[in-house]
């Protein structure tokens, strides 16, 4: 699948927009792909949000229209999508140390920056000569006894990973014992998208279980089916996660001829894992499928 071609259309879509309100929901149908997983690998290829991605573009083009036209500061603002001359004041301010009035009075011809392009030379750059390979495998179905919550990751703007997941895990760790007919010692983190159109996610806290039986109180079952996996080892701080799922997005997943499935992720927590630890070791697994090669014209 052409992920880079895809999160280009996305681009190419907020080109064409940026006068006009922008919804990511939007952004993500033009490129073909859910918002999560567009919002996931277009912050893992430019460290950026989508949302953060919007307005630097806007304030880049509000330099244009500074310079190039005598239309109002405040009709430029509402343009570029803030509510009022002063708070589009601060972010122009921010972004490059000047005001919109002191930098139109001097008349500076600072180019209007170009737009991203994804190609390959672009994501062998952003790789930085990464070459971790996972393990592709097949994981049989799995019933599961968790804890639930609902968040938005890293690459959202409403970002609350702090606030819902430790506390999670720490409820569910220690009534851990409470879960009859467990299967070995590894707890999961099950992700997985809440609703299509939403950057909201669902999260579990689970153990495997050879039968959903007795569930203790406050605890959900759930049954993950059988899927096709690749599975990447991260060694180190678990707070560095982040980046080992960017480079799954954004790098591997482009280039491995593959695709995701749109089934959950999974978090692996076994006995090498220590949430205090640099030596820990802890795998993330993505479900994948093989892309479907073009079909002939007739």
């Amino acid at each position: 699948m052409n992920y880079l071609g895809q999160i280009q259309r996305g681009v190419d879509y907020i080109e064409g927009h940026l006068a006009l309100p922008i919804a990511i929901s939007a952004v993500a149908r033009e490129a073909g792909m859910s918002q999560w997983h567009f919002q996931r690998m277009f912050k893992g290829l430019t460290g950026d949000t989508v949302k953060d991605y919007i307005r630097s573009r806007r304030l880049a083009r509000a330099l244009d229209l500074l310079l190039n036209t005598d239309r109002r500061i405040i009709d430029i603002a509402v343009e570029a999508g803030f509510d009022s001359q002063e708070s589009f004041t601060r972010a122009f301010k921010a972004a490059f140390d000047d005001t919109p009035a002191r930098y139109r009075k001097a008349g500076k011809r600072r180019p209007f920056p170009p737009k991203a392009r994804f190609d390959q030379d672009y994501l062998a750059h952003i790789a930085q000569g990464i070459s971790a390979e996972p393990e592709i495998y097949t994981q049989a179905q799995m019933h599961l006894v968790g804890m639930r919550t609902s968040y938005f990751g890293t690459d959202s703007e409403k970002n609350n990973i702090a606030e819902r997941l430790p506390p999670l895990w720490q409820q569910f760790l220690a009534r851990l014992s409470e879960i009859e007919h467990t299967v070995g010692g590894t707890c999961y983190g099950v992700v997985r998208q809440l609703r299509a159109n939403s950057d909201e996610l669902e999260y579990f806290c689970a153990i495997e279980v050879s039968q959903l039986a007795a569930i203790p109180a406050g605890m959900l079952a759930l049954t993950n089916p059988a899927a096709t996996y690749a599975r990447f080892a991260h060694r180190g701080a678990v707070k560095l996660v982040d980046s080992t799922v960017n480079y799954i997005y954004s790098t591997w997943l482009p280039r491995s001829g593959r695709r995701h499935s749109y089934a959950a992720d999974l978090e692996f927590y076994g006995a090498a894992y220590s949430p205090t630890s640099d030596q820990s070791l802890m795998h993330y697994a993505i479900p994948i499928e093989d892309c479907l090669p073009p079909k002939e014209k007739t």
